[in-house]
């Protein structure tokens, strides 16, 4: 990993948010964070614990599903499909300068997949002929994310009337977008019931991004994380913070878990998070996650640590 100096370069121009939100607004291409909850949102569907309720009331404590979007210019390039599709989408539009009036049948350039849980996809829906009625929105997806959109209904409805057009990865899968950006996919372990599981590595002029909202606990994983970490040159991780603690789940075999826990990623990345190397940012949050309340003692002791807890509307200079 690099040295001290060059990190903190790089956190420099990236400008980190302060504890009251306001940050430096980026010039140039930017990774947006659109969503920072677990598939089934903030609040949860169903639930009505604290956490869930206070989002009901309080729309500053609730949290969209997980999704970033590339933004270079006028143009943005969806990271997942998420339920929140149609707000996400207008939280995009001041940035690129769309328009608020009439119909906007192209509001995004392009879209990447990362893999065919709920959280991820089932916004697809809402390009086609019943609701936005897309023209030929790319759609970027591993040739097996792909092939269970063509051949399973009503995903290939979009695909027969060409809202959108399905790009699979081939070779490193390295897809250049406008203002410098490249696109390239990383392979993660996780629940692969009906496709793989993918990340990616969003280069730009400035920096280097990882984007890992889902993935199985890193020890998993066939190259250790900081190894990928170093070797892909990243600069800023948002990765998988699902679940904080084994206290969050009492009675559950953490044999099963399917994600890992951010006490345990904190542990594994410190040593890079002290030499300055990398900014860490957790993402996809459980409405179970204390994580989520910034003023909690769980929130603060990541912050204490070094590590960060995205929000939605996040932006990170490229």
């Amino acid at each position: 990993m690099r040295r001290a100096p060059a990190a903190l370069l790089s956190l420099a121009l990236l400008g980190c948010p302060s504890e009251d939100g306001a940050k430096d607004m980026p010039r140039g291409p930017a990774l947006v964070v659109l969503g920072t909850a677990q598939d089934g949102g903030l609040p949860h569907v169903g639930c009505s614990c604290e956490r869930c309720a206070r989002a009901r009331t309080d729309p500053g404590a609730g949290r969209k599903v997980a999704s970033a979007a590339v933004v270079a210019g006028a143009q943005a390039w969806l990271i997942d499909a998420t339920p929140d599709l149609p707000a996400q989408l207008e939280d995009l539009a001041p940035r690129t300068g769309r328009p608020r009036g009439g119909v906007d049948r192209a509001p995004l350039a392009g879209l990447f997949l990362t893999h065919a849980h709920v959280g991820h996809y089932v916004g697809l829906a809402l390009l086609g002929f019943e609701a936005l009625h897309a023209q030929a929105l790319p759609v970027h997806a591993s040739p097996r994310m792909a092939a269970f959109l063509r051949d399973n209904a009503p995903w290939d409805q979009l695909v027969r009337l060409d809202n959108v057009r399905l790009h699979m990865f081939e070779g490193a899968g390295t897809v250049t977008l406008a203002g410098g950006v490249t696109v390239a996919p990383l392979q993660v372990p996780h629940r692969d019931e009906y496709t793989d599981t993918h990340g990616f590595v969003i280069a730009g002029p400035r920096a280097r991004a990882l984007y890992v909202p889902d993935s199985a606990p890193w020890a998993a994983w066939p190259r250790p994380l900081p190894e990928v970490l170093a070797a892909e040159r990243i600069d800023v991780a948002l990765l998988d913070g699902c679940f904080y603690s084994p206290d969050e789940l009492p009675g559950r075999d953490l044999a099963t878990l399917a994600h890992p826990l951010i006490v345990d990623t904190m542990d594994l990345l410190q040593p890079l998070i002290d030499a300055g190397g990398v900014r860490v940012i957790f993402t996809h949050l459980n409405h179970s996650n204390p994580a989520v309340d910034p003023g909690g003692a769980a929130a603060l002791e990541i912050r204490r640590r070094g590590f960060e807890v995205a929000r939605d509307g996040l932006e990170i200079p490229l």
